[in-house]
């Protein structure tokens, strides 16, 4: 893949590319509709494909929060067209890197020291390229590590990065008013803990240390003296990207105890550290020879506070969704009932997330679930057709729920698309033997 060597860092010149990209996209609805006008049958596949092709290309270049956000988007299979999904997953671990000579003028910007100063060898050339930082191999000592180096500019274009996405994503999730602010200052406020890589290592060795006892986990120790704000030193770890290993012909046995340690992993964090790892998707997970999950990338730790965590997994229990006092006042509590909500609102909004909460908590209801099951996947797949050309509920106020859905609920989606495809049957309360 061809390298970069430079990185559009200021506001004029990142609005400039979101320009150039706006242009193009102009392009392809003006070829679709004309060739819309000759064939009344055509599909908008060819334009998902072409929008999806031109967003992604502006974006790579750009890196940072409107890469990042395209990755968050990826996981979302069932609200955006396959073209999208499958394109905008590239950001997960696939983008063009940083040049030898920029990532080097980079290293020494942020350390005071180039690379081969500080370690015995380095690898100028990346060995993975992410939306907010690219790794490299590097030795010292005898041992072999990964570097992780922040692409400049990142943490100063947050905030102009997600004014240029904003209206997109309120216009996509219908959001109306000032209400809307508190989920895109959310968004912000975990991208701004991203690029803290300080913060980063710390989160890592706790979750890690805290985490060492489940079976089949792995995790690389962290080196604090060859870390900085934008630079994170840790053991090289061997193995396969989870995404490479689902295409493989594994065994179900081997697909089981990969989904077991995941399961485990999210259900002890969310459980017992309240706080967790809300980042899943393929590129922050490895498979090593053993078939032990290795966990690589903390940057995103979505902290579960009580007054959020308690209402949440009340309504996972049959019993509770299905008494519909208990289950109004949940529904309040955690922001999704307002107010100021009419009759027929409540009612709306009542059956709709009692029909998504029954389907999204099945998991939990039974001593073991299977992920493979494609008829618990075509339910979720048919809700969300469903709601999505529900011309009822465009007309609502989609400012619903706690801000904390945002990470949770990527969360809980992004570790069940992991499991479904690592076709996992797990043991649904095996995670209590590591509870104190």
């Amino acid at each position: 893949m061809k390298s970069i060597d430079k990185i559009p860092t200021g506001k004029l010149g990142r609005t400039t590319e979101m320009v150039k990209t706006g242009v193009k996209i102009g392009g392809n609805y003006l070829k679709y509709y004309s060739k819309k006008a000759f064939d009344k049958e055509l599909s908008r596949d060819e334009l998902d494909n072409d929008n999806a092709e031109d967003i992604y290309d502006g974006l790579k270049n750009l890196k940072g929060s409107a890469l990042k956000v395209a990755q968050m988007l990826s996981m979302e299979k069932s609200l955006l067209p396959s073209a999208y999904v499958e394109k905008f997953s590239l950001a997960q671990f696939s983008v063009p890197p940083l040049s030898a000579p920029l990532v080097r003028k980079t290293f020494k910007k942020y350390n005071g020291e180039y690379p081969e100063e500080l370690f015995d060898t380095f690898d100028s050339n990346s060995i993975n390229a992410a939306s907010i930082g690219q790794v490299h191999q590097a030795t010292k000592d005898g041992k072999k590590l990964a570097v992780k180096i922040q692409y400049p500019g990142v943490a100063e274009s947050i905030s102009s990065d997600l004014a240029m996405v904003k209206p997109i994503a309120t216009r996509m999730f219908n959001l109306q008013g000032s209400d809307s602010d508190k989920y895109f200052k959310e968004v912000e406020g975990k991208l701004i803990e991203e690029t803290d890589y300080i913060l980063e290592v710390k989160q890592s060795k706790h979750i890690s240390q805290k985490c060492a006892q489940i079976e089949g986990l792995r995790f690389p120790k962290y080196y604090e003296d060859l870390s900085s704000e934008k630079i994170i030193t840790m053991d090289w770890m061997q193995g396969q990207h989870l995404s490479e290993f689902t295409k493989t012909d594994f065994k179900k046995e081997e697909g089981d105890k990969i989904g077991q340690a995941l399961w485990d992993f999210y259900m002890y964090q969310m459980h017992e550290l309240k706080a967790v790892h809300a980042d899943p998707h393929p590129g922050n997970f490895l498979v090593d020879k053993d078939k032990n999950l290795i966990a690589i990338d903390f940057g995103c730790i979505k902290e579960v506070p009580e007054e959020f965590y308690t209402p949440y997994f009340e309504l996972a229990v049959p019993e509770n969704i299905n008494n519909r006092k208990f289950f109004l006042t949940k529904l309040s509590e955690l922001e999704i009932l307002r107010p100021d909500d009419s009759d027929k609102e409540i009612d709306f909004f009542s059956e709709l997330f009692y029909e998504m909460l029954s389907l999204f908590t099945s998991p939990f209801h039974n001593e073991t679930f299977d992920f493979s099951n494609e008829e618990f996947w075509n339910k979720i797949s048919a809700l969300s057709e469903k709601y999505s050309k529900d011309t009822e509920l465009r007309k609502m106020n989609g400012n619903r729920g706690s801000k904390h859905f945002l990470y949770i609920n990527r969360t809980f989606f992004g570790l069940y698309n992991l499991l479904h495809d690592l076709k996992a049957e797990i043991k649904v309360n095996n995670f209590k033997k590591y509870l104190k």
